[in-house]
């Protein structure tokens, strides 16, 4: 079944039934707010909750605005929640194909985005849509981490990976945002984004079997594995969710220029060091890309 909001489609051929996940019943306020076109600048000056930050902030689609796809190209956005960073790629490609498992997410998404002609959302399980073509570009913007949650295979990032990789256009190419599980700000003392624990994740996630991020070495090996062989890294700062600056390993952070990195809306922390200090002395000493917070993998 296929319904039109505004101007782009709404797919609900795959949908099982019932949203596999949720932030609760915040989610009905975040309707009626993109529904009734309430300027979000004014809801978040407002509304201190995180979800609401996460869901309707503009700097949201900063982890690749500045990307330059080809204009005439198409997008698979995989997991496109409420559509914080759909309205960007939908101004810079041509066609953008967002899956998504739950109906409430993606009819947020679709009243945000209904402006755009270019958006077609399928509710479902991607791994069981048939496709018409490949495409250009695909995303995993805060995805990956979670594999484990939806596959029994006993190596269910290769098992994502490889099969996103068959739906790509030759040449064509994946971006992937995720953690880095050795950032600077767990070991000053963040929690755990996905956990809520304390060190989880340098301490390896030996309670944990149903998310997990990666180091960049990690990350970089599974990729090369399922047949990625250039891959471009980028570092958002001071994470992929909410970024302000971007850095590349031909322009990596030179000291002083990493500053006021502790920005942690969603979770109560402790600070057991000067992050300032401590990552101008990381940056002098080369290793920024061990201790990034959060990284972009840029796959061919």
């Amino acid at each position: 079944m296929i319904r039109k909001i505004g101007n782009l489609k709404l797919d609900l051929e795959y949908y099982s039934g019932a949203d596999l996940y949720s932030d609760g019943d915040i989610e009905d306020e975040l309707l009626k707010i993109v529904t009734e076109n309430v300027e979000f600048d004014k809801v978040i000056e407002s509304d201190n909750r995180w979800p609401i930050l996460y869901h309707l902030s503009k700097h949201r689609g900063n982890i690749i605005e500045w990307y330059p796809f080809n204009r005439e190209s198409s997008v698979l956005e995989i997991g496109a929640g409420c559509g914080a960073i759909t309205g960007t790629l939908a101004e810079k490609v041509g066609k953008v194909t967002c899956v998504e498992l739950s109906k409430k997410r993606s009819l947020i998404n679709a009243n945000r985005n209904k402006k755009f002609n270019n958006i077609e959302i399928i509710v479902g399980d991607f791994k069981k849509i048939k496709f018409e073509h490949k495409f250009d570009y695909i995303t995993l913007i805060g995805v990956l981490e979670y594999a484990p949650a939806f596959s029994n295979s006993n190596q269910p990032f290769h098992e994502l990976l490889t099969y996103v990789k068959s739906l790509l256009n030759e040449n064509g190419k994946l971006f992937i945002a995720i953690e880095n599980r050795f950032g600077l700000k767990y070991w000053s003392g963040a929690r755990e984004d996905h956990t809520g624990q304390f060190f989880e994740s340098i301490e390896g996630y030996f309670e944990n079997e149903r998310v997990r991020t990666f180091s960049k070495n990690e990350l970089t090996t599974i990729l090369n594995e399922v047949g990625f062989k250039k891959i471009d890294n980028y570092y958002p700062i001071p994470d992929y969710k909410l970024p302000f600056q971007i850095f590349s390993d031909k322009r990596l952070p030179k000291v002083g220029e990493l500053r006021n990195l502790i920005h942690n809306f969603d979770q109560h922390r402790i600070e057991l060091f000067d992050e300032d200090r401590v990552s101008d002395s990381v940056v002098s000493n080369n290793e920024f890309r061990f201790f990034a917070n959060s990284f972009l993998f840029v796959c061919e």
